[in-house]
């Protein structure tokens, strides 16, 4: 609008000179031109330039803020999580949800960087790419998508046995580099992937077992769409530039200059064109970016910047910025928990025997759950606001929605997700209990608890330093002797957690899917967290027996979603009121924020790419402030319940 107002008057001015001192001329009516349209640019910096354009073999956050926005995935999401049609039209699946068909939207065409027609998009489209997604030759570090939570028939199958062929060089090594035999795998072809096109527009899945939340499998890079003809033409050297991709999306990535620029510029041939608003996204190379994004922010450079915790004082003290700063929407594909060890490995210095008796009681755990202040340890990553990323729950609050409420708000779980763990005076009852349980099964005292952490992760030495003082100022050190160390920055989940080399572990999980199954990942038998499978004690036993049931129950209810989540809850319920697990916290975000963006317009979903995406996003003329920020959370919290059309998103 400023452009245009300059030019007017620039044009005013230019008709007084014209004109002079001399008779006016004789006034002709005024004709109303039609105020041209500026073009809309959202301007930013980024200091990581991606390594690949190749969505099919990267699921880097990095790499899919660009192909979040170029290729389109079969469904897609309003702003509240609402799965909507994407390239699919429409879709339905066979009574047990072992076999998806999706019916492709006609006429959306593939395009190169130059906005060139190619060819149409067609349901081999998916077919190529799941079949080049599960060929261990290409490096997919997405693959594990398919035999994750959905289980697509013979795609492990068809991977393992091109993992063989890679490893024993189509079959003429029989060892490895280490000396190892090469074990043979079956035969299994690329057309034996449960993915079928029965023509050009309709697309068949067919999974191993019932997956009530496949649709929301649907939008991570390994499952985008590729055109087969052109992956052929270009071979090694797709996604290698801007020039050797083809879009499809609601972007074209139509200036790329690693290490300088990369612009997103509107998809002219797009099929959803009215749902875009942002004419163009500039992203410029500055390796820097951190430390000058903010200034070149107030400068008008640029229209987003992240502010640390550590600028966020001078920024709400001066007038001129405190009302543009705001925190990010919270991060819910993460949950972090503390978690206790059934079956310690560590060295006998730090009594390892003794832990393993003293684990077994519960109001001994109660006691020490009952004395982490969650809210103070939040507090060394985030000083501002930490009750807004603690969770008293592992399933973190607005991931999932059934029969009009949130999952966390269900009977089983709302007790503790409406209240807070921490009571020093229940912590102490809990201690004069479990105290003399303890001894008559022969606990020595003060119980010496590893507390590991990572020297890598900025200030988990702290929190660790913190969670020392809370349980011994809570229980006394004559009862537990909270011992932190540093663990290896590299390698350190194998070292520790997958180990079993500590007593009480800060731990976490993110979701592959929209469906609380994916939490139960971390306690199922076999898995690395917690090891309470493996656990003697019969009362231990009881409950993971009693869970197992329970998980067992729910995942093979898929065609009641109220009763499938309920039963997940009641699992879930087991492990928190049982004190088996600390429920601590959901991701922490990088600082707060000052941007043109509205993030409450943008699509949502809790897993995959979609946050990503500019699609349905305006710009707006100034950032918005805490207040209004917090007024339009609660809103849209509201409405992510009310407006929900279905449990899987």
């Amino acid at each position: 609008m400023k452009k245009n107002f300059l030019s007017g008057l620039l044009c005013a001015v230019l008709c007084i000179g014209l004109t002079g001192c001399g008779t006016p001329p004789t006034p002709t009516p005024k004709v109303e031109e039609p105020e041209e349209q500026q073009e809309s640019e959202f301007r930013l910096f980024y200091s990581i330039e991606v390594q690949t354009l190749n969505y099919m073999t990267t699921n880097s956050y990095n790499e899919t803020e660009v192909s979040a926005n170029i290729i389109d995935c079969l469904i897609d999401y309003d702003n509240y999580g609402n799965v909507l049609p994407g390239l699919a039209e429409s879709w339905e699946h066979n009574d047990d949800m072992t076999e998806w068909t999706f019916h492709i939207r006609p006429n959306v065409k593939w395009v190169d960087y130059q906005g060139k027609v190619y060819s149409e998009v067609k349901a081999d489209d998916w077919v190529a790419c799941a079949q080049y997604v599960n060929n261990a030759a290409n490096n997919s570090t997405c693959q594990y998508m398919y035999s994750s939570g959905s289980i697509v028939h013979g795609a492990q199958a068809y991977y393992d046995y091109t993992e063989y062929l890679v490893e024993s060089a189509n079959g003429t090594r029989t060892v490895n580099d280490d000396g190892e035999p090469i074990e043979p795998v079956p035969e299994a072809k690329a057309e034996d992937i449960g993915v079928k096109a029965l023509d050009d527009y309709t697309l068949v899945y067919t999974l191993d077992q019932p997956c009530p939340f496949f649709l929301t499998v649907l939008s991570y890079p390994s499952y985008m769409p590729v055109s087969r003809q052109y992956l052929q033409e270009v071979g090694d050297m797709f996604g290698r530039d801007n020039q050797n991709v083809l879009y499809n999306g609601a972007y074209i990535l139509s200036y790329y200059q690693p290490q300088e620029k990369r612009i997103l510029t509107k998809n002219p041939t797009y099929w959803d064109i009215e749902n875009v608003h942002i004419d163009k996204i500039s992203a410029e190379y500055n390796p820097d970016a951190y430390m000058v994004q903010t200034s070149m922010f107030l400068n008008g450079e640029i229209d987003q910047a992240q502010i640390s915790t550590e600028m966020l004082d001078t920024w709400l003290s001066d007038v001129k910025t405190k009302d543009l700063v705001h925190p990010p929407r919270p991060e819910v594909s993460y949950s972090y928990f503390y978690c206790f060890n059934f079956d310690p490995h560590f060295d006998e210095a730090y009594e390892p025997e003794n832990w393993r008796i003293a684990v077994k009681n519960e109001n001994f755990r109660h006691a020490l759950m009952a004395s982490l202040n969650r809210q103070e340890l939040m507090s060394v990553y985030e000083p501002y606001h930490p009750e807004d990323l603690i969770s008293s729950t592992i399933t973190p609050k607005t991931f999932s929605v059934v029969d009009g409420k949130d999952y966390t708000d269900l009977d089983a779980l709302k007790e503790f997700t409406h209240s807070d763990s921490f009571n020093i005076e229940k912590a102490q009852e809990y201690r004069d209990i479990a105290r003399p349980e303890l001894e008559e099964v022969g606990v020595t005292f003060p119980i010496k608890i590893l507390l590991p952490y990572n020297p890598g992760t900025m200030n988990w030495d702290y929190e660790c330093a913190l969670a020392e003082q809370q349980l011994e100022d809570a229980l006394g050190t004559d009862f537990v002797d909270v011992i932190v160390e540093a663990g290896p920055e590299t390698g350190f989940l194998s070292a520790v957690r997958r180990n079993g080399s500590y007593a009480m572990l800060k731990c976490n999980w993110g979701a592959d899917y929209a469906d609380p199954e994916t939490w139960s990942d971390p306690f199922a038998g076999g898995s690395s967290y917690m090891f309470w499978d493996k656990c003697d004690d019969p009362e231990i036993q009881e409950l993971f027996a009693e869970w197992s049931e329970k998980i067992e129950k729910a995942s093979n209810t898929f065609n009641d979603d109220l009763k499938r989540y309920t039963l997940f809850a009641e699992a879930e319920r087991i492990l928190i009121e049982n004190a088996l697990v600390v429920p601590f916290s959901i991701a922490l975000a990088e600082g707060y924020v000052v941007s043109k963006l509205d993030q409450f317009e943008g699509e949502f979903a809790p897993v995959g790419i979609v946050l990503q995406r500019y699609k349905r996003q305006h710009l707006r003329e100034v950032s918005m402030s805490m207040e209004e920020y917090e007024e339009r959370y609660q809103e849209w919290l509201k409405k992510r319940v009310s407006n929900s059309s279905s449990s899987s998103n």
